[in-house]
């Protein structure tokens, strides 16, 4: 009995575990995260952000602990993104704005979903807008800056990063 459980431990937690942790090491699967995390971290819609970079990294394959601590780093950043991404929506939809107070969001929040829905809902649908149309571009220029500087972190056969000659 104990070996198992042993061996249903090792395959269905410890082994899932260990390859998301190494999963994704080269250079350009390491950019990928970044690029990725970066671009997921500011999505508009706060609270989504830790899932979509999980089901991103198991899609491509990717290091979910880089991916998910770009993730959270970029917190302060989805939050002064937000508005922006919600203005460019409302400028792309000719819409009248919004009032994006966070003491009249919040308060409206508690109130319950459908009242903040119908405020706000229309607002998310014009920040994500907004994110769609540049977050592309975002994660392509991320990810081409990226890969040279985890190139140059590559150890080489020795064990020490590259260093460029020259």
């Amino acid at each position: 009995m104990k070996n198992a459980l042993t061996h249903f431990w090792r395959r269905r937690v410890v082994a899932p575990v260990v390859m998301q942790l190494t999963q994704g090491i080269t250079p350009r699967h390491l950019a990928l995260s970044g690029a990725i995390g970066i671009a997921l971290g500011v999505f508009p819609i706060l609270g989504s952000t830790t899932l979509l970079c999980f089901l991103a990294g198991v899609f491509f394959k990717l290091n979910q602990p880089v991916l998910q601590a770009i993730n959270y780093f970029m917190y302060p950043a989805q939050l002064v993104l937000l508005p922006v991404f919600v203005r460019c929506g409302e400028k792309l939809f000719h819409a009248k704005p919004v009032p994006l107070f966070p003491t009249e969001l919040v308060k409206e929040f508690m109130q319950g979903p459908g009242p903040f829905l119908s405020h706000y809902g229309m607002a998310g649908v014009y920040g994500i807008t907004a994110w769609t149309l540049m977050a592309p571009v975002a994660m392509t220029a991320l990810y081409f800056s990226l890969v040279p500087v985890f190139e140059k972190m590559k150890p080489n056969d020795k064990g020490h990063p590259e260093r460029s000659e020259g």
